[in-house]
C-alpha cells in the first residue's frame, strides 16, 4: 500500500512539472504565434520566387543480341546469374549506362539542340529559361563554340531593333536581325523566330558557355540507374533541371543519339562487311573465269565433252562390242560344227535345225532341205529309187545340199569379217578406257579449282545478300517504355515541406530562445526552487497583483493566497500555542523580497478573521510599514520602537498606533532611522515589546531585516514561535537559497518556513488559486491568469464568445 502511494506521488508530481513546464512556455505564446506567421510568411515568399526544380524521368528496355543468338546457353547463363555465379547480363546493363554516360553522346546532343546557349527571360524578380525554339529570336555564334563564353543582355527598342549590353564589359550595341554583331571578340547572328512575335516590354538575357561546360553541366544532372532486378535489361533515366520542356528534351535527345549511335555502328559494320564482299568478288570472278577458260581448254584438247558420261559411253560401248566378239565367235563355231557334220554325212540325210545360227537364210534352207528329205523318205516308203518323183528331189536335196554349203562358207566369212572388225574396234575403245584415269585426274585439279572458286563466290554473293537485307531492315537496339516525362510538379523547393518546416522553424526558434532564457535565468520562480535547495516547508505561494493591499471582502488570488497562508500557519504551531498569542517574524534574505508586502496584508488577512493583531516594523534600518499601509503621514506624529528601545522607560502602549486608517490591527512602527540600530536590538528592550504584545494580541507580526545583509533579524530571533522566509520569485538568485538553507540546518531561526512571494501563475509557476478565485476561473470582472487568461485574451482578440 505504501508503496503504491509512493509511485502515485511521483506521478502526480511529474504531471504537475509537465504542466508547469508547458505553462512557462505557454506564457509567452504571443512569442510563438509572431514567429511561426513571420516563418510561414518568409516560406510563402520564398516558394512565390525561388528558382523550382522539376525531375523528369524516362524508361527504356535494352536489347543484347548476343544473348538472344546465345540459345539454350542464354537459359544457363541466366540460371547461373539468378544463383549469383554469374552476371553477364548486368555487365552489359553496366557497359551501355557508361555508354549513356559518356561524354561523346552528350556533345552530340548539346551540338544538336544548342544546349550551350542559355536563353532568360527577365521577370519583375527572378529570371525564368526558356528553349532556344520559344524564343522570339535565337542567336548563332560564329567561330569555334568550344572556346566563345557570352554573356549578353537584349531588348527591343520602339524600331524593333536589338539593344544589345555586355555585361562583362557594359558595351552597348544595336544591331539589327540576320546581320553579323561583334560583341567583343566573338561574331554573333541574330535570327527571327517567326513562331513568336516581338515586344518591346520583353527583357532577354542570353549567355554562351563553352560546349565541354555545357555537357559536364547536363550530365551532372542526370542519373542513369539500373532496374532493381538482376536479370532485367531496363535502364531508368532522371533529370533534374529548372525547365521540365528542357529536361525532356535532353533525355529523349539521349535515347535518340544513343539509339542512331548503336544503329550508325551496325550501318558501318555492314558497309565494310559489303565493301569488302565486293573487293573479293571482283577478284573471285577473274579467278572463276581463269578456271572455266582452263576447263574449256582441257576439254577440247582432250575432245572432251563430259568426262563421267564418255566414260560411261565407252564402258557400255565395250560391252556391247563383248557381247558381240562373244556372238560372232559363237557363230563361227556353230558354222565350224555344221560343216564338220556336212563333211562326215553323206547328202540325203537330214541336217540338225535351230542349233543357234543367226543367219535367217541357212536357217529356211536348212529347213526346207530337210522338209524336201522327209518328203522324199516318205515317197520311199510306196516307191522306189527309180521313182522320177524320188529322182526329182534326190536333185533338189543334192542343190540344197551345196546351197547350204555354199551359204555358210559366205556366213562364216562375214562373220569373221564382223568379229574384225568389232574387236578393233573393243580395242580402240579399251585404249580409250585406259587413258580416261590420267585425263580424270588431270580434268579433277581443274574441277577441284573451279569448284572452290565457284562456291566461294557463291557464298561471297549470299553473304552480301545477307547483308544488304539485314542493314535494310536493321531493327531498333532498344525499346522506349516510357519517354521523358516531366509531371509538372517541382521536387524542390516542395511547398508541403517548406511550410511544414517553417512551422516547425516558427516554433522551434522562440522556444529555443525561452530555453535558452531559461537556462541562463538563476532565479528562483517556484516553492520547488525552495524545497530542492532549502528543504524548508513551503507555507504559500503569494501572486503577483497590482493592488499591494488586500481590501475587505476580496477574493482575487492575492487574499486567497494569504488565507491559505493562514490556515497553514495554524499547523506550524504546536498544541500547546493553539490558544495563545503567537509571535511570527517575517524576513527574507535580501531587501525588496517583499517582506513589508507580505506582514501587512498577512496582517490584514488575520485581522479580517477577527484575530487581534499588532504589526511590528523591526526593520529601523530601511523601514516601510507605514509606505506599504498609505500612513507615511503618522511617523511625523508618532514614535515608534526605536525611541522605545532608547528610552525603554517609555509605555510600551505609547508606541502603539491604534486600528489607523481603515485596518483593524494595530501598528508599531520602526521610527526613526538610528546610527547604531544592532547595538539597539542588542540591548534586550526589543524582549519586552514582545512580550507586551503576547499579553494583549491573538498574533504579533515582526517584520525584520534583511539576514544576509545584518544580523538584526537573528539578534532577536529568539522571541518567534514562527519565522516566515520570504522569497520572492524572478528577483532572487537560487545561490543566495544558501543563506536560508544554513539558517535553516543550524536552527538560527526559530520554525522557519518558507514563503515564494511575486509568483506569475500566468508564466506557469506555481499551482494556481482555481475555483472561482482570483486569477484562476473567476467570477465576471476578476482577472485571470495561466492558461485561462492566454484562452481569455485569445477569445479578446478573435471576438469568440
Amino acid at each position: 500500500m505504501e508503496q503504491k502511494s509512493i509511485h502515485l506521488k511521483e506521478d502526480k508530481e511529474e504531471e504537475v512539472n509537465l504542466r508547469q513546464l508547458f505553462e512557462q512556455y505557454a506564457f509567452y505564446w504571443k512569442w510563438f504565434v509572431i514567429s511561426v506567421i513571420l516563418s510561414l510568411a518568409v516560406a510563402v515568399v520564398y516558394l512565390r520566387y525561388a528558382q523550382k526544380t522539376y525531375s523528369t524521368t524516362a524508361k527504356i528496355l535494352l536489347r543484347d543480341e548476343r544473348s538472344a543468338s546465345a540459345g539454350e546457353l542464354a537459359g544457363i547463363a541466366e540460371l547461373s546469374s539468378s544463383m549469383g555465379f554469374g552476371g553477364s547480363r548486368s555487365a552489359f546493363v553496366t557497359d551501355q549506362i557508361e555508354v549513356l554516360t559518356s561524354r561523346r553522346l552528350m556533345r552530340k546532343v548539346v551540338d544538336q539542340h544548342h544546349l550551350n546557349i542559355i536563353y532568360e527571360k527577365k521577370g519583375n524578380i527572378r529570371s525564368s529559361e526558356l528553349l532556344e525554339r520559344d524564343m522570339p529570336f535565337y542567336i548563332q555564334p560564329q567561330g569555334n563554340l568550344d572556346s566563345v563564353r557570352l554573356s549578353i543582355k537584349v531588348s527591343l527598342d520602339e524600331k524593333l531593333n536589338l539593344k544589345i549590353t555586355n555585361t562583362t564589359t557594359d558595351e552597348k550595341i544595336t544591331a539589327g536581325f540576320d546581320k553579323i554583331v561583334k560583341i567583343g571578340k566573338n561574331s554573333i547572328i541574330f535570327r527571327r523566330n517567326g513562331s513568336f512575335p516581338l515586344n518591346r516590354n520583353d527583357d532577354f538575357e542570353i549567355k554562351v558557355i563553352p560546349r565541354d561546360w555545357a555537357v559536364d553541366l547536363n550530365l551532372s544532372s542526370i542519373l542513369i540507374s539500373p532496374s532493381k532486378e538482376m536479370q532485367s535489361y531496363i535502364v531508368n533515366f532522371a533529370m533534374v533541371s529548372t525547365l521540365g520542356k528542357k529536361a525532356e528534351l535532353v533525355l529523349n535527345s539521349l535515347i535518340e543519339t544513343y539509339n542512331a549511335d548503336l544503329t550508325n555502328d551496325k550501318l558501318r559494320m555492314t558497309r565494310a562487311t559489303s565493301d569488302f564482299i565486293n573487293k573479293r568478288l571482283v577478284l573471285i570472278s577473274k579467278d572463276l573465269s581463269g578456271a572455266d577458260e582452263e576447263a574449256a581448254e582441257f576439254k577440247t584438247s582432250n575432245s572432251m565433252v563430259d568426262m563421267a558420261t564418255e566414260a560411261g559411253v565407252f564402258l557400255n560401248n565395250a560391252s556391247e562390242n563383248d557381247k558381240k566378239v562373244l556372238e560372232y565367235r559363237t557363230q563361227l563355231q556353230l558354222v565350224d560344227h555344221m560343216n564338220d557334220f556336212l563333211r562326215n554325212q553323206k547328202p540325203g540325210k537330214l541336217l540338225p535345225s535351230n542349233i543357234g545360227l543367226q543367219d535367217a537364210s541357212i536357217v529356211s534352207t536348212i529347213a526346207e532341205y530337210n522338209k524336201l528329205v522327209l518328203e522324199r523318205d516318205d515317197l520311199l516308203k510306196s516307191a522306189s529309187e527309180l521313182n522320177p518323183t524320188v529322182v526329182a528331189l534326190n536333185e533338189n536335196i543334192e542343190e540344197s545340199d551345196k546351197n547350204i554349203r555354199q551359204s555358210l562358207d559366205n556366213y562364216q566369212k562375214v562373220t569373221k569379217l564382223a568379229l574384225n572388225s568389232i574387236e578393233r574396234k573393243s580395242n580402240e575403245i579399251k585404249g580409250r578406257i585406259s587413258s580416261i584415269p590420267n585425263q580424270e585426274q588431270g580434268f579433277k585439279k581443274i574441277s577441284r579449282q573451279q569448284q572452290i572458286v565457284e562456291s566461294l563466290y557463291l557464298l561471297l554473293l549470299q553473304k552480301r545478300e545477307e547483308s544488304e537485307v539485314k542493314a535494310a531492315a536493321t531493327p531498333d537496339n532498344l525499346k522506349i517504355i516510357d519517354a521523358a516525362y516531366n509531371n509538372g510538379v517541382p521536387v524542390s523547393p516542395r511547398g508541403v515541406i517548406i511550410l511544414f518546416s517553417a512551422l516547425i522553424i516558427g516554433f522551434l526558434i522562440p522556444f529555443a530562445l525561452i530555453y535558452i532564457k531559461f537556462l541562463l535565468d538563476n532565479k528562483v520562480h517556484s516553492r520547488k526552487d525552495i524545497e530542492d535547495i532549502v528543504k524548508a516547508p513551503v507555507l504559500g505561494e503569494i501572486p503577483s497583483a497590482e493592488d499591494t493591499v488586500i481590501h475587505l471582502n476580496d477574493r482575487s488570488s492575492l487574499a486567497e493566497a494569504f488565507r491559505i497562508l493562514r490556515t497553514n500557519m495554524n499547523f506550524m504551531f504546536g498544541a500547546d500555542q493553539k490558544e495563545s498569542s503567537k509571535v511570527v517574524f517575517v524576513t527574507s534574505t535580501i531587501s525588496g523580497e517583499g517582506k513589508s508586502f507580505v506582514t501587512t496584508n498577512l496582517a490584514q488577512i488575520l485581522s479580517m478573521s477577527g484575530k487581534n493583531v499588532l504589526l511590528i516594523g523591526a526593520d529601523i534600518r530601511s523601514p516601510k510599514v507605514l509606505d506599504y499601509l498609505g500612513l507615511s503621514h503618522l511617523q511625523h506624529t508618532n514614535v515608534g520602537i526605536t525611541q522605545f528601545l532608547i528610552n525603554p522607560d517609555m509605555d510600551v502602549d505609547n508606541i502603539i498606533i491604534k486600528k489607523p486608517g481603515n485596518y483593524d490591527f494595530d501598528v508599531i512602527y520602526s521610527g526613526y532611522i538610528a546610527p547604531n540600530p544592532a547595538e539597539l536590538l542588542m540591548n534586550g528592550h526589543f524582549d519586552d515589546v514582545i512580550k507586551y504584545a503576547r499579553e494583549h494580541y491573538d498574533y504579533v507580526l515582526v517584520d525584520t531585516a534583511p539576514v544576509s545583509l545584518v544580523t538584526d533579524t537573528l539578534l532577536i530571533a529568539h522571541n518567534a514561535d514562527l519565522t516566515l522566509y520570504v522569497s520572492r520569485a524572478n528577483y532572487l538568485d537560487k545561490r543566495l537559497l544558501q543563506v536560508p538553507r544554513e539558517l535553516y540546518v543550524d536552527g538560527k531561526l526559530k520554525n522557519l518556513a518558507a514563503i515564494v512571494n511575486d509568483v506569475d501563475f500566468a508564466k506557469g509557476y506555481g499551482y494556481g488559486y482555481g475555483y472561482g478565485y482570483g486569477y484562476g476561473y473567476g467570477d465576471k470582472g476578476k482577472k485571470k491568469t495561466g492558461i485561462a487568461k492566454i484562452w481569455q485574451d485569445l477569445k479578446d482578440r478573435l471576438n469568440i464568445k
